[in-house]
């Protein structure tokens, strides 16, 4: 049984707004108290990363800390054991898991059987780790986030489900464009009304960037749809974030993805490479943020708040 006090990040809403706002505030310290000192954090990969094991391994590094990387073929989650019992061992030679999979629910059992804290790295549905470097990305240019229009174009995937949910916690509405059939589920639309959230769906890109602070995409396909690139690049026809798109949005607004981008496809060259785009500080604050999020989740260690 996960002791009392661990505390687990798997969604992005399992934060409170002040917590939230407390991540982002940690992730921004010039000179972060050593906490992970002595210490090992295991870093599982079901799926291939650049930035996200880039990220988290430098983070526990500045954290004074050692990180394992595992590939999925070492540990093989619910093969050659199961996912529980995997994270019981690794709950006793480190001071918390982070773990990139295919199956949320693999994620929710691994929390359940660990007694150190387990960190969401990327599952089917949540990448709350890319949610947070997004809002710390915006609130650094922005500096208030509240107020704010988020204009989301694309398929309303696990990077999209979480940035909506972070936003309206912090006070954001967000606005999303997707094909019929690709738009956001009625669960994550019931989350963010819960919290107080803006959200509005269309199917018309250019009704959702109309004036919006900010515009984001992803990859029409993500790993695992393999098989539905060409279907979903026709679904997607008339979807990608053009400098003809982006002119519809603020004068002053700024253009986010998560990367890989695939230049042609969801997002013109002009667009991601332009002079609005945040995309190369939005990828370092994915270590930032990770650095920022670990302080959180061990606080009872001496030194962090």
């Amino acid at each position: 049984m996960t002791p009392v006090g661990v505390r687990h990040f798997l969604e992005i809403d399992e934060l409170s707004a002040s917590e939230l706002t407390e991540v982002l505030d940690l992730a921004e310290l010039t000179s972060p108290p050593v906490v992970l000192a002595g210490r090992g954090v295991a870093l599982v990969f079901e799926k291939p990363s650049l930035r996200t094991r880039n990220a988290t391994e430098m983070a526990v590094v500045q954290l004074g800390g050692h990180p394992v990387s595992l590939r999925a073929e070492e540990v093989d989650l619910d093969g050659r054991e199961p996912a529980s019992d995997a994270a019981r061992v690794l709950s006793r030679y480190h001071a918390a898991i982070g773990a990139r999979v295919f199956r949320h629910e693999l994620l929710e059992r691994m929390a359940a059987a660990a007694t150190v804290p387990v960190v969401n790295l990327l599952s089917d549905q949540a990448h709350p780790c890319q949610a947070l470097a997004d809002l710390l990305t915006l609130r650094q240019h922005w500096d208030n986030l509240a107020g704010r229009t988020i204009a989301w174009v694309g398929d309303a995937n696990n990077v999209c489900r979480s940035l909506v949910l972070g936003a309206a916690l912090v006070g954001a509405s967000v606005r999303i464009a997707s094909p019929a059939g690709y738009g956001l589920d009625a669960a994550t639309r019931e989350r963010v009304a819960g919290l107080g959230g803006s959200l509005v769906a269309t199917t018309d890109p250019n009704e959702a960037v109309a004036g919006a602070d900010a515009v984001a995409t992803d990859v029409w396909a993500s790993m695992g749809q393999e098989a539905d690139v060409e279907s979903r690049r026709r679904a997607f026809a008339g979807f990608t974030v053009d400098e003809k798109l982006m002119s519809r949005a603020d004068s002053d607004a700024v253009f986010l993805h998560c990367l890989p981008a695939h230049r042609g496809e969801e997002v013109a060259a002009a667009v991601v490479d332009g002079q609005a785009s945040l995309v190369w500080r939005q990828a370092e604050n994915r270590m930032h943020a990770m650095r920022g999020l670990l302080l959180f989740v061990l606080a009872d260690l001496e030194g962090v708040r």
